[in-house]
Parts: structure tokens; C-alpha cells; sequence
């Protein structure tokens, strides 16, 4: 060969393959289109660069072509992967010796390699002329004739003219010419076509290819002409599928041929699982039929396939009919029904007889969920009744045989016997002989079959399954005891998982299906509208299919899934569509699903081992009669502590794997966390939580990755206490707290600590917003010049108004005894000047509601009534009646949460939520928190302004003096 040339050479993507004598256009990215325009403004002829196919990201191909560039445009195209547009023109072979040394490689790129133009041959031989200029002539032939467009078939004419005028000499340039306007060559065979560098080997080549597209057009015009232009649309169709198999048979059977000679390794993997082999439709309806004869005995899901099995066998494949039957088929077998064999040992009964079981089960809880004791108390409840189940099951189910067997015993012997009983038996023994001699002599099945069914057919029984092997007594009683079993197993609970979001509902149900080691399924409530959505669409409709429920079970494959209903409280309300919601009043009823009917499989299915698991964020959406059939566990807001420990053991190692680190890359300190947990998030879970951590560790991770880029280091996984590299950039591990605002920023919750002040007609209640959060929030009062009116504003409901009324009309009965006024008939609000009373409730955007702020609307008033101020770690919630009672709230557990997260160190409480306090309120929160239960207004001034802060007039002993 010639003196090797460094050259440019332009990278083609796969399909592409520039062949000589051919011309393609191809785009290039705006760095390889400049650096492809300056090479052109430098050159003073005409450029010729190389091109190369570029086979893989680590490798391009060893063969290619010396290109002319004929055009360089700039295109309009917004995107930048083809900001230029080149066309070139092939000239002649390059040689590569070098194809790994500037790996890795890009389509459409400008490289530079190491080029070599192989040495001119000798003239091809005679055979070689003679085989190439028949191979061609043929398959010029045949284009020209299958060809519909009359510009083309010109063009075939005007190339069979070349060819045979063309000299031996410049066949192998012909050659290239065909070669490169066949359009459906593969890439491996252009690839092979070349790398034929020798003449010979080219015409060789170029043979085999046209003798490969000349017998393709041969086939497909042999089974175009078998089909029969007055055949109706249905028998068309049949014929085109027919011819689609046989075209991809004869493609298969030439790409194995052709792989054989491909070069480089390049081949295919033979038959792939996307193939359509003949026997393909026999084993898929092969595998139904096995289906339905699992099925019991004179079971309504037996009854109905057998009945459109008998439909389906009668009617055309052609006809429409045939797939709606099909499909109505594969979903009514594929449905894992609980007394069919076919899914009888698609039980965990194995690890429900280990004795470790609840204690499993409650480490896989514990590892999956820190806290959530009474969540935890109430499904391992469930997981012990399950077990026990199951072993009461089996211990019955081991038991039946020998009583079975002493009952046939007894039975022979008894004068009792009916002639029923004896022609069963009878019958039972001509099956079974009939089924041996079946058995014995395999090759003769149709006759036999079809004795046999005459034979149970005159003896009266009614099985209405010809076309299915019927099934023998002896089976039957072997697969008793295990429907036996499934059918007496534990009837799943309804869970209703209640709490905001990011508290762990839907990872509680995963939790739950590993440790009893069924299969997890998920369904999304939110937003359905259509009733058919949750039970199917019926069979008469286009394109109907089941609901998803059937098709959880269906991707589930056992009869005992975990289906988590997700959002209940966003489906959607009644419409035109139906009721969801009232479709889900059957699925969600244990003495209902046994029986469930799906509208489109039309058979009773049991839903009753199904351990179905509802998440909602409220209740208020929920209609009474679907709340009601749910047994509700409510889940409210993490504290502090529990935050930090899942944060040390869930949040900050997922984080650290996701963003590619390990735990000795990245560490936080304790003061570090609290304070991302305290100032950064306020939330009830812990998602904000999450996405805070991970935004410190993406900080780190680039951090680390500039320090490794500087370093040159290539043991990544070491990590030093604190790193400092030539370049003197420093990486250190550990995040402290004050590094925090340059991550993270200024801290979101600063400002409302700051300005929770002391001040007069100022007290902040307890509240619970619509997503289950609880806080605090500040009640504004103030005096401004009026006739005695009062004014609520911050977007407030009927009964928080309400409530407001009340509580000015308790301060002015109680007016005189708090001092306010000098005598009883005296108004507070006109006395000594009339004045009017705001009272403001900040978010205004956001709507209140409710009676639980009475207690603290009354303190508000004396407050501004009196001049005494509450103190601003004091919060409260509470009803207020005309008497000065005060009455229960709701929401207790989660408005302590947080006025906790608020810093909040005393809380006054009705006495009647004394009980929530103890029995919801963690233990670590009772200990850093004062409680203050009171019973009337008195209590709740003293407890809110203080011991001897506020004089009472009524302690005051009044003397009388009469004359």
C-alpha cells in the first residue's frame, strides 16, 4: 500500500455507508460545521476528505471512503445536531490501520486518522465479468418489471444499456454504481461490499448481492400472484399475514446464509423472541386451553370459557368476531382464579410455617419505617391472624383424606348406598380404564376422544366441555385439599392509611408485601371519573377491556396480592360517566368481593384474600358509605427526633446513592440536620426534608468531582478528612451548619420566628390545613373608632364567625368582672368611647373554618380589652360556649406536631382531649412541652396570661349598708 496520510475524516452514523461513485447528505453539529467550512476556505481545490462508518462508540470501521465535498450550507433547523448541512461524493477506498486510538467516538463528527489508498489491481477474470453481468441483468430486470413509476423503470433500461456496453475493465466500477442504488441492502452486507478491495472479491460480492435481491422480488411476486383479486376482505387479510410470515421466513433464512461471510463480527442473533414462528398461535392457544381445564369443576369461570371456547372454534379467524373472542379469552385465563390448579401453589403458605415469621415480618417494618408503633401494632395483628389461618387450613385440608377415606369404607358397608352412587362409580371405573388405554397408546388420540365423549354423553353426564380432556376423579380429589385450603384462607382488612403527604402511606404498602412476601400492585384513584374505569367497560363496546382492578390481579398472578388504592379522596365525583367512588363500594366490602363482577369478564371473581390498602390526605371527600367499609389508621406529622433518624437511616444514603457518592464522601453534622429540618422545611413528612438533603449532596458531589479533575486522582471511592490538591482547591467531607446558606440559601422560615412577637390583642392558635399539617397561627385584634361593631376578615367560614360572636359576647358579659368596665350595663365597645373591634386571621387566600379557635378569639379580646399580653411561646385551641365551658377539638395530635416544629413550649388543650394527648402525642414531645387541660375561661385566661396577671372583680366581697 501507499505512504500512510493523516487526513480529516468525517464520522457516518449507522445505516449510513458511503460507497464510491455514490452521493449522500448528512448533518453536522456547529463545531464540526465550522471546523469543516475553515478546511474548505483553505483548500484551493476542490476538498476531499475521508469518511468512515462508525460501528460503536470505542471503534470505527477500518474501511472507508476518500469523499469529495460538493456543498456546505447552513440550514435553518433550531436544532443544534444539524446546524450544516455537507454533501459529498464518493470517490475511492481508504484504508484505516488505526480505528481505537481517538476513541470515544460520535456520529457526524470531524476527527483526524491515519489513511491509506489501497494499490490499483489487475483487470477482473473472465468468470468474474461473465457471473457479475448475468447476476446484474436479472436484477435489473426484475425492477424494471415490478416497478410501477415509469421514470424508474427508464432508468433500469438506461443502466442494462451501460452494462453491456461497459469494458471488463471497468466492471468493478459498475459494480459500485448498482451496488450503491439498491436501497434495501443491509448494513452489514454494504459494510462487506466495502472492504472488498481486490476486483474479483468486488464482482464476487456484488453477485451474491443481486442474486439475494433477485430471489427476494422472486418470492414476493410469487405469493403476490397467489392471491386472488375476488376474495372478500376478511380472506385478504388472512393471505397478506400469510405472505408477511413467508417474506420474513426467506429473509431469515438469507441473513443466516449472509452472516456467515460478514466481516468484523457483525451478526445477527439468529431468532429473537419478536419472531412469528407457525407454531406460535398453536402453543398460545395451546396454553389457553390448558387454562381452562385447570379450572374447577363446574365453576362459573369454567362454564363461561368453555362456552366461548366452543364459540371460538366455530367461527372464521378472519371474522372480527374471532379476536374479541380471543382477547375475552387470554383475560378470562390469565385472571389468577383461586380454585384453579393453575395457580394453586402461587401461595407464601411456605414462609407463613416459619416460626420466625411476625418476628421477620416486624424487622421488615422496622427497617423500612422509623416510628408509626400503632401502624406497625395493627398490621403485625393482621400478618398472626394470617399465619394462623393458614395453618388451621392446612392442618384441616391434611386431616380430609383419612376422613375420606374412612367415610368410603363405612359407605361400602352400609345398607344405604343409592343407585346414584353406584352408576358414579361405575362411570368413574369406565373413565378411568378409558383414560389408561388413552394413555397407553398416544398416537391414535381423535377416535378415542370422541368414544369417550359418546360414551360419558349416553351415561347422562353433562359436562358441556367437548373439545377439553375431561378431568379424572382421581385428580380431583388430589386438587381438593388445596382449594380447600385457599378458599378458607383469612379475609384481607380494608386499611385507610390518613395522613399529609411525605408521611410513608404508599411505602407502608410495600413494607407490607415483602414481609408477607405477595406481590405489590399500585392503582391511582386520582382523578378517575368513569365508573369503567374501576369495573370494566362491557363487552359490546369497540376496544372494551377490564377495569384495574382485574388487571392488577392479572400483572399480580396470585389470587392474595397487595393492591394499594392510592389518593381515594381525589377520584373523581358523580357525572354522566357513573360513580367511581360508588364502584368502589363492592371492591372495598369484605362481605361483597367474594363476588365481585367485573363488567367485562361478566363472572363473579373473589376479591376476598386480597389485602387491599387505601391512602388518603382527608376525610372530607370521602362519602360516608366507602369511609365506612375502611378501617382507618391515621398517620400524622413526624416530630424533630423522628425526622433526624430518618434522615441519618433512610433520606441522606438514598441521596448518597442516587448522586453517585458513598457515606465517606459526604458526612452532616447533628447541628447541621436540625437545623436543615427546623429552618429549611415545614412540613408534616418529609419529602421537603428530602429534597433539601439532596440538594447539599449534589453540592458536595461537585465539589468532589472538581477536586478529582485537579487532582488527576483515579481512586475515587478514598476520601481524606479534608483534601487539598497542587492547584490548592480543598474538599472537605463534613458539613457543619454555618456552610449551610451557601448551599441551600438564606433559611425560608427565619423571618416567621423573628416576627412573632409580644403584643396586645395578638394570640396564636392551633390549626390543621387541609393536607393534615398542623401549625400555629396568629390571631389579630385591634381597636379602631366605630359604634360598637365587630369586623372578621382572612377568608372565614360560617362557623369560625360564629365562633368569633361568641367569643366578644363572653368578654362583655364578663366585661365588669375583668375590670374593663365600671359597671355591668356598660358595653366594652361604646363605653367610654365607641370604638369598633377587627379581629384578622392571616392567609387570607387560604379558607378557615371550624370551632376550634374560640378559646383563642376570647383571649384575643381581653387582651386588647385589658393591655395584658399573652406570651408568644403559648398556643392554644379550643370550643367556646356562651357559659364559658370549653369544649373538644379534633385534630389534636397533629396541631401539637406543630406547634411543636414552631418552638411552641406551652399549649393550652380542652380537658376532654386530655386522652389524645396521652395516648396519640409522642412521649419525647409530652417531655419538652407544658399542657394545660382546662375546663372553663377561667382556667384558660389564668393558664394563657398568667397567675394574679388579670384582677377579677367577682373575688372582691362586696358590703351593703342600709339606714
Amino acid at each position: 500500500m501507499a505512504v500512510s496520510t493523516l487526513i480529516p475524516v468525517l464520522t457516518l452514523p449507522q445505516p449510513i455507508v458511503l460507497l464510491p461513485t455514490a452521493r449522500i447528505q448528512a448533518f453536522l453539529d456547529e463545531p464540526a460545521g465550522l471546523k469543516l467550512v475553515e478546511l474548505v476556505q483553505r483548500s484551493d481545490a476542490q476538498l476531499v476528505v475521508g469518511t468512515v462508518p462508525c460501528t460503536s462508540a470505542s471503534e470505527v470501521y477500518s474501511w472507508g471512503t476518500g469523499a469529495r465535498v460538493v456543498r456546505v450550507v447552513r440550514t435553518v433547523s433550531r436544532s443544534s445536531d444539524k446546524a450544516f448541512q455537507v454533501t459529498l461524493h464518493g470517490l475511492s477506498r481508504l484504508y484505516y490501520p488505526d480505528t481505537q486510538s481517538g476513541a470515544p467516538f460520535n456520529a457526524n463528527d470531524l476527527i483526524e486518522l491515519t489513511a491509506e489508498r489501497p494499490k490499483a489491481d489487475g483487470p477482473p477474470s473472465q468468470e468474474a465479468v461473465a457471473t457479475f453481468r448475468a447476476a446484474a441483468a436479472k436484477l435489473l430486470d426484475h425492477l424494471a418489471r415490478d416497478t410501477n413509476q415509469q421514470s424508474r423503470r427508464d432508468v433500469y433500461v438506461k443502466i442494462s444499456h451501460m452494462l453491456e456496453e461497459v469494458s471488463d475493465d471497468r466492471t468493478p466500477w459498475m459494480a459500485d454504481v448498482i451496488v450503491a442504488g439498491i436501497n434495501k441492502l443491509d448494513y452489514s452486507d454494504k459494510l462487506a461490499y466495502l472492504s472488498a478491495v481486490a476486483v474479483n472479491d468486488r464482482l464476487r460480492r456484488a453477485t451474491e448481492l443481486f442474486v439475494k435481491q433477485a430471489s427476494i422480488s422472486e418470492v414476493t411476486k410469487k405469493i403476490a400472484q397467489s392471491i386472488d383479486e375476488t376474495l372478500s376482505k376478511q380472506q385478504k387479510e388472512f393471505f397478506l399475514r400469510q405472505q408477511l410470515a413467508a417474506i420474513q421466513r426467506e429473509l431469515q433464512a438469507l441473513t443466516r446464509s449472509s452472516n456467515q461471510d460478514a466481516p468484523g463480527g457483525i451478526r445477527s442473533s439468529g431468532i429473537s423472541e419478536l419472531d412469528d414462528p407457525e407454531q406460535a398461535e398453536a402453543e398460545d392457544m395451546a396454553d389457553i386451553k390448558h387454562k381452562i381445564e385447570a379450572m374447577a369443576k363446574d365453576s362459573e369461570e369454567r362454564k363461561m370459557a368453555v362456552r366461548e371456547w366452543k364459540r371460538f372454534q366455530r367461527i372464521p379467524s378472519g371474522s372480527v368476531e374471532h379476536g374479541v373472542i380471543r382477547n375475552y379469552l387470554e383475560w378470562l385465563t390469565s385472571i389468577p382464579w383461586p380454585s384453579s390448579s393453575a395457580y394453586a401453589t402461587a401461595t407464601s403458605s411456605d414462609k407463613l410455617r416459619d416460626r420466625a415469621f411476625l418476628e421477620n415480618a416486624r424487622k421488615q417494618l422496622d427497617e423500612d419505617h422509623y416510628g408509626l408503633e400503632k401502624i406497625k401494632k395493627r398490621l403485625i395483628e393482621y400478618l398472626a391472624v394470617v399465619r394462623l389461618k393458614q395453618l388451621q387450613a392446612e392442618r384441616e385440608a391434611a386431616q380430609q383424606p383419612s376422613t375420606s377415606h374412612t367415610h368410603t369404607v363405612s359407605g361400602e358397608t352400609s345398607p344405604q348406598r343409592t343407585e346414584g352412587d353406584a352408576t358414579s362409580r361405575a362411570l368413574a371405573l369406565i373413565s378411568h380404564a378409558l383414560n389408561s388405554r388413552h394413555a397407553a397408546s398416544a398416537g391414535v388420540t381423535g377416535v378415542k376422544e370422541k368414544a369417550h365423549a359418546q360414551s360419558q354423553s349416553q351415561a347422562g353426564t353433562q359436562s358441556g366441555e367437548a373439545g377439553l380432556p375431561a378431568q379424572l376423579p382421581s385428580n380431583v380429589d388430589k386438587q381438593a385439599p388445596k382449594r380447600g385450603a385457599a378458599s378458607k384462607a383469612v379475609k384481607g382488612p380494608i386499611l385507610l392509611f390518613v395522613g399529609p403527604p411525605g408521611t410513608g402511606k404508599t411505602s407502608l404498602g410495600q413494607s407490607i408485601a415483602r414481609a408477607l412476601d405477595r406481590p405489590f400492585q399500585r392503582i391511582s384513584l386520582g382523578g378517575v371519573r368513569d365508573e369503567a374505569e374501576i369495573r370494566g367497560h362491557r363487552r359490546t363496546y369497540v376496544a372494551s377491556g377490564p377495569g384495574s382492578i382485574v388487571q392488577a390481579l392479572r400483572k399480580a398472578g396470585r389470587p392474595d396480592p397487595v393492591i394499594l388504592l392510592d389518593e381515594i379522596d381525589k377520584i373523581g365525583q358523580s357525572n354522566f360517566h357513573g360513580d367511581p367512588a360508588a364502584a368502589l363500594l363492592e371492591v372495598l366490602d369484605p362481605e361483597q368481593n367474594h363476588s365481585f363482577n367485573d363488567h367485562y369478564i361478566n363472572v363473579p371473581i373473589d376479591l376476598s384474600q386480597v389485602l387491599f390498602i387505601c391512602t388518603s390526605n382527608s376525610l372530607e371527600t370521602i362519602s360516608a358509605p366507602l369511609l365506612d367499609r375502611c378501617e382507618i389508621v391515621h398517620l400524622s406529622g413526624y416530630t424533630y427526633d423522628e425526622k433526624m433518624h430518618i434522615a441519618r437511616k433512610f433520606l441522606l444514603p438514598k441521596q448518597l446513592k442516587a448522586n453517585g457518592l458513598t457515606p465517606e464522601h459526604v458526612a452532616l453534622t447533628q447541628p447541621a440536620l436540625l437545623r436543615i429540618a427546623t429552618h429549611y422545611t415545614r412540613e408534616a413528612g418529609v419529602r421537603s426534608l428530602e429534597r433539601a438533603i439532596g440538594a447539599v449532596v449534589r453540592h458536595k458531589a461537585v465539589e468532589w468531582a472538581e477536586y478529582v479533575d485537579s487532582n488527576g486522582n483515579d481512586d475515587i471511592t478514598r476520601v481524606p478528612e479534608q483534601a487539598v490538591d497542587g492547584a490548592g482547591t480543598t474538599y472537605k467531607k463534613l458539613v457543619e451548619e454555618h456552610e449551610l446558606e451557601k448551599i441551600l440559601g438564606i433559611a425560608r422560615w427565619d423571618e416567621e420566628e423573628m416576627h412573632r412577637e409580644e403584643r396586645r390583642g395578638l394570640v396564636y392558635g392551633l390549626v390543621v390545613t387541609g393536607m393534615g399539617e398542623g401549625g400555629i397561627l396568629p390571631i389579630e385584634t385591634i381597636a379602631v373608632p366605630g359604634g360598637g361593631h365587630l369586623k372578621l376578615t382572612g377568608s372565614l367560614g360560617e362557623v369560625i364567625k360564629e365562633s368569633g360572636e361568641l367569643a366578644l359576647s363572653w368578654v362583655k358579659s364578663h366585661a365588669y368582672d375583668l375590670y374593663i368596665t365600671k359597671l355591668r350595663s356598660e358595653d366594652p365597645l361604646k363605653v367610654p368611647d365607641p370604638i369598633d373591634i377587627h379581629l384578622h386571621l392571616p392567609s387570607g387566600a387560604v379558607k378557615k373554618d371550624g370551632p376550634s379557635a374560640g378559646i383563642a378569639m376570647t383571649c384575643a379580646f381581653v387582651s386588647l380589652l385589658t393591655g395584658a399580653c399573652v406570651p408568644t411561646n403559648v398556643a392554644m385551641t379550643g370550643e367556646i360556649t356562651l357559659r364559658g365551658r370549653v369544649g373538644p377539638v379534633g385534630g389534636i395530635k397533629e396541631k401539637v406536631l406543630g406547634a411543636h416544629r414552631a418552638r411552641i413550649t406551652k399549649v393550652i388543650l380542652p380537658w376532654a382531649n386530655r386522652k389524645d394527648v396521652e395516648h396519640d402525642v409522642p412521649p419525647e414531645i409530652r417531655a419538652e412541652m407544658e399542657f394545660v387541660f382546662a375546663r372553663t375561661m377561667d382556667e384558660v385566661l389564668e393558664a394563657a396570661f398568667g397567675k394574679g396577671v388579670l384582677n377579677w372583680r367577682r373575688s372582691m366581697v362586696v358590703m351593703e349598708s342600709r339606714l
